[in-house]
């Protein structure tokens, strides 16, 4: 059955009961359309089309109809232009070759006497319109910008808004015409003007600059569109076309960056548009939020900035969620700018942490961390203490990260500072990463004055709750570093002092072992824990015993690196004075940066009594920090921190292995090799070499033993005075040149210190430096952090090495170099085996 017209098309498929019955009606319907194309019947060609394009619509092919449109559009009649240009737009698309033919029919059209057929061709043309066409049309295009007709001013001004878009190069033609759009006195023609003009700003920054004079033309339409009463053309929800407002003060946020005078021009009525918009509807709080961001985009006046801020929190106790949302979104960008103003707003961005939506709480947090300094950070960090105890496990990691961040860069002293990170450690110990359990054990061991005071706390918390690992390896570790303290002081607990036998001690210690939360990370700390226990003169003869027992229990663990350390740490019980020097307590850490910068052991201690200035009740205050420079933390660990270990030391515990692989497997290939024995690029300070914590961790013999329950050691040799240094080239080109003086002990032999010196030649500095290195499998590498990775002209940069090489042999490296010169990326490979043979000695 053939159909006469698309409204029996339409009928005839609906009427269809399956999908098989559907297009099988389609598939003949096709079939008749096609034969009545062959036969050349233009009286039918206008029904067909119509019939094809709803067919197109429900997804069938009617790419064969494409020349048909095309026909449609050379006929006279308007209807069967409209159709044909519609067929154009729905079955064409700037890659067919085909639309080449509709060029000449779009020129013919767009100089018709009739406004609606002009209309038609530039609405075809700014829909599909390819590089090739804009560039064919662009004068005519040009030209129908000029017309006297609203109507076509406006479609022409978007078809030249596609022509700006293919071809960048040839905007400036359309200057001159754009800037007469705008002094046009129709809406739709402005909107269509500004939308041009901003598109090209953005292209093209001699436009940019050239259009800079048309800010006072654009304040002139912004304040006639605000102080005009009212209008019922333009009216939305009683302020005066919305939409043209939002593109005029974006257009003027373009403008005015970077420009005081542009900027001066603009402060007033921006003022006024914040002052006289009406907040109650969300038309009104569009235009103030573009406002603000134009505000804070341009030069603009500090009391305005302040305003604009001030718009934002207003934005936060509107019960509308998305523009709570946009508010805390945009004050975390702006709060770098202004953070008194913000600061104002403290309290009701605090309230957004208990807001239902988690998108909400997100913001609010991040905002919160930034907000946070010297003065308000006990008021802070006791708010986010309170939303870490009821917040989701996704925000927990973070979350303890940036409170121990804080407390690090601002605490006032050290006392509250352990306070703050035993509580996280109390509320998400199983949400706290390495490097912050490696800060506090340090900031413990630099504290000898909280020492007894922390283990007390800890050994309370670790009786109350085993669940929590970091909390329990923490306490693990004091208390085996620590036990004699408080063995001998007691536990303070409320206020009353309670001693406690070395049995109670390592009972405690023993029931982790037992716990179901023991992993095989916690049991390694406990057997190190209880050997140190057991070297401690407190700790009576049975209980030693004991603790020989448990030892010799786990030379036959079936996990290896418990096997091993019981074996070690038992055959050390038989070495009498010998233990006690091997596990005697551990000297203070060497102060290195870490992924949060430098600890504050530099602070003021605080009180060591009771709980004065606890840290939920915080009304005594502390004397503020002096001599303190904390640096600000890195948001995360850069790819040289996933280089885990240096050769044979497991002084750092490495994160996951899905972390590591890309950047670690980039450098294992130096040396063609899947290992990372002798790589190493600087990284920061882990748990505390006495605890290492990596299944490869080993300790072969006593000695092994030994260094590993000591403090590591500062990687330094003193070269003897009459020693001359001699700088061999590795690296020189694109203006960097690296120089590298190595520096050797008799008393050491194999170990060679070499000084890496980083200089730039020419006029540009060297950005964003990332230097590598690698040495065979035979010999031992570690890095010192650069001194900056931004090379200035002049200066000269440094970083430290130090290798350990078989005596006798030679030192070789494998240098990878990357960085940055005048915008362009550099990034080198480079092997140097420059050094004089001998440095590490002769071999015997």
């Amino acid at each position: 059955m053939v159909y006469h017209n698309l409204k029996a098309l339409i009928k005839g498929i609906r009427s269809c009961k399956t999908v098989a019955d559907e297009r099988a009606l389609i598939q003949q319907e096709s079939a008749a359309i096609r034969a009545s194309f062959r036969e050349e019947d233009s009286f039918q060609r206008h029904n067909n089309i119509a019939k094809l394009l709803y067919i197109h619509m429900l997804g069938s092919p009617a790419h064969f109809g494409q020349i048909e449109c095309l026909k449609l559009v050379a006929s006279p009649r308007f209807s069967d232009k409209r159709l044909g240009y519609l067929g154009i737009m729905l079955l064409l698309d700037e890659n067919q070759e085909v639309l080449t033919l509709v060029t000449n029919s779009l020129k013919n059209d767009m100089n018709h006497s009739n406004m609606y057929a002009v209309g038609l061709a530039l609405c075809t043309f700014a829909n599909i319109a390819s590089e090739e066409m804009s560039r064919d049309l662009a004068n005519e295009i040009e030209k129908l910008l000029g017309s006297s007709n609203t109507y076509i001013r406006k479609k022409a001004a978007l078809c030249a808004l596609r022509v700006v878009k293919k071809v960048p190069d040839i905007a400036d033609h359309f200057t001159a015409k754009a800037k007469n759009l705008l002094t046009d006195r129709n809406h739709g023609v402005l909107l269509t003007a500004i939308t041009l003009v901003t598109e090209m700003c953005q292209i093209d920054t001699p436009i940019l600059d050239e259009f800079r004079t048309a800010v006072p033309l654009l304040v002139r339409n912004l304040k006639s569109l605000v102080t005009t009463g009212y209008s019922p053309e333009h009216d939305v929800s009683g302020i005066t076309d919305p939409f043209l407002q939002v593109k005029i003060l974006r257009l003027l946020r373009m403008l005015g960056k970077g420009d005081e005078q542009a900027s001066e021009t603009m402060n007033d009525i921006l003022a006024q548009v914040a002052t006289n918009t009406d907040s109650s509807k969300n038309v009104g709080n569009s235009i103030l939020y573009e406002t603000v961001l134009t505000v804070l985009e341009i030069e603009a006046d500090t009391g305005l900035r302040v305003m604009a801020i001030n718009i934002l929190g207003k934005f936060l106790s509107n019960k509308d969620k998305n523009i709570r949302y946009v508010a805390l979104n945009t004050l975390n960008k702006v709060v770098s700018m202004d953070t008194n103003a913000v600061q104002r707003h403290r309290n009701i961005i605090l309230d957004c942490l208990r807001d239902g939506d988690i998108s909400i709480r997100r913001r609010a947090l991040e905002l919160s961390y930034a907000l946070i300094n010297e003065q308000n950070v006990r008021i802070l960090i006791r708010e986010l203490l309170a939303f870490l105890e009821v917040a989701d496990d996704e925000f927990k990691l973070g979350l303890t990260t940036q409170i121990c961040l804080a407390a690090e860069r601002f605490a006032p002293n050290k006392r509250w500072h352990i306070d703050t990170v035993l509580r996280v450690l109390k509320l998400a110990g199983n949400f706290v990463r390495e490097e912050i359990l490696s800060a506090f054990i340090r900031l413990v061991a630099h504290t000898p004055e909280l020492q007894a005071y922390t283990a007390s706390k800890l050994y309370l918390a670790l009786k109350a709750d085993i669940s929590q690992e970091s909390l329990t390896l923490a306490a693990t570790w004091i208390l085996g570093e620590y036990s004699e303290i408080i063995v001998q002081g007691g536990v303070v607990d409320d206020d009353q002092t309670v001693m406690i036998s070395d049995k109670d001690l390592i009972d405690l210690v023993l029931s982790i072992l037992d716990s179901p939360y023991a992993n095989y990370l916690i049991r390694q700390f406990v057997l190190a824990a209880v050997t140190k226990i057991a070297a401690r003169t407190t700790t009576s003869v049975p209980e030693q015993d004991r603790i020989a027992e448990i030892l010799a229990k786990y030379t036959t663990s079936p996990e290896l690196e418990l096997q091993q350390r019981a074996v070690e740490f038992a055959s050390l019980f038989t070495l009498g004075e010998t233990r006690i020097g091997v596990l005697e307590q551990m000297p203070p850490p060497e102060l290195k940066a870490t992924v949060m910068g430098v600890v504050s052991e530099n602070k003021p201690v605080g009180s060591t009594k009771g709980k004065e200035a606890d840290l939920l009740g915080d009304e005594v205050l502390s004397t503020p920090a002096v001599g303190s420079a904390p640096q600000p933390a890195a948001s995360a660990q850069s790819n040289q921190d996933l280089l885990a270990e240096i050769f044979g030391s497991s002084t750092s515990s490495p994160p996951p292995a899905q972390q590591q692989r890309s950047t670690v497997d980039d450098i294992m290939g130096l040396f063609g090799t899947t290992s990372a024995p002798g790589i190493q690029t600087p990284h920061p300070n882990a748990i505390p070499s006495s605890y290492p914590s990596t299944p490869a961790s080993s300790f072969p013999t006593t000695a092994a033993a030994a260094r590993a329950m000591s403090p590591p050691q500062p990687a330094t040799a003193t070269a003897p005075p009459q020693q001359r240094l001699t700088a061999y080239p590795a690296y020189e080109k694109n203006d960097l040149k690296i120089t590298l003086t190595p520096q050797t002990s008799a008393a050491k032999p194999g170990v060679v210190m070499i000084l890496a010196r980083f200089q730039v030649s020419g006029g540009e500095a060297a950005t964003g430096l990332s230097f590598q290195a690698a040495v065979p499998k035979s010999q031992q590498l570690q890095m010192l952090p650069m001194s900056n990775p931004n090379i200035n002209p002049g200066a000269v940069e440094t970083q430290q090495m130090r290798v350990v090489a078989p005596v006798g042999s030679n030192v070789r490296l494998r240098l990878r170099i990357a960085y940055s010169i005048a915008g362009q990326n550099f990034q080198e490979q480079v092997d140097f085996s420059g050094f004089p043979p001998g440095l590490t000695g002769t071999a015997s």
